[in-house]
């Protein structure tokens, strides 16, 4: 199996156009395709920069042309879960109609969507690839094979892998780009690269803030490992 990490930027996702226009942030929970209705069923997350972008966001994705669903679920603060339905982009199509397969959550966030997407083989790979650059502009962020064993451990894991994903989708926006810009930026390696000072100035915030924002995410990803620990204990 191959598996290939990419950042999409469809022309046809009503997802996109929204994070383009407003500070929100969608990440699937679930999906569902149906192959007679040619329409994708989603329940997402959404993360908002705060409460008005939030509601900006949510109005003007039921408003979207390509949007055919949108209920809310629940919704609290500046986040939200939601239920779609779309039709079928053009990228979902020549992914679908080539032998590809969806192999994980994607996210959508700042006008570009990043997708994880299985294929049987190299060659079934490259001509899939090779179709989405006709009406697409992606970028490949990671291609890896893997042998039947792999598989089979990542399935017997299933469980300790969810925690860690459920973990990580517990994340805020800020807290989730406090994180990856702390480890970017060498403020966990020994010696530190940055302080959190340089942190704070970075974002704009006091070093308070961004000690709350790196605390807060700290806490959410840790208990997710220790969940994951124990479940591989187990």
């Amino acid at each position: 199996m191959i598996d290939v990490g990419m950042d999409m930027e469809q022309y046809d996702c009503p997802f996109i156009d929204t994070t383009d226009d407003y500070e929100v942030a969608f990440t699937a929970v679930h999906w569902q395709f149906d192959g007679v209705s040619k329409q994708l069923e989603t329940r997402l997350a959404v993360d908002g920069e705060n409460r008005e972008e939030l509601e900006q966001g949510l109005t003007a994705l039921r408003n979207h042309e390509n949007m055919r669903e949108c209920s809310l679920f629940s919704k609290r603060e500046d986040n939200a879960v939601i239920r779609t339905v779309i039709d079928q982009t053009n990228a979902m199509k020549v992914i679908r109609e080539n032998g590809g397969y969806i192999t994980g959550p994607f996210r959508i966030e700042d006008g570009s969507e990043l997708w994880e997407v299985g294929f049987d083989d190299d060659r079934v790979a490259d001509d899939t690839l090779a179709d989405l650059e006709r009406n697409n502009e992606f970028t490949i962020e990671s291609r890896e094979s893997f042998e039947s064993e792999e598989l089979f451990d990542l399935l017997d894991n299933a469980e300790p892998a969810l925690s860690m994903l459920d973990g990580c989708r517990d994340l805020s926006a800020v807290e989730r780009e406090t994180l990856l810009t702390a480890v970017r930026e060498g403020y966990y390696e020994d010696p530190r690269a940055v302080t959190l000072q340089n942190l704070a100035d970075e974002f704009g915030v006091s070093d308070t803030a961004i000690s709350k924002n790196l605390r807060r995410g700290e806490r959410k990803v840790v208990r997710s490992v220790a969940r994951a620990l124990t479940e591989l204990e187990s």
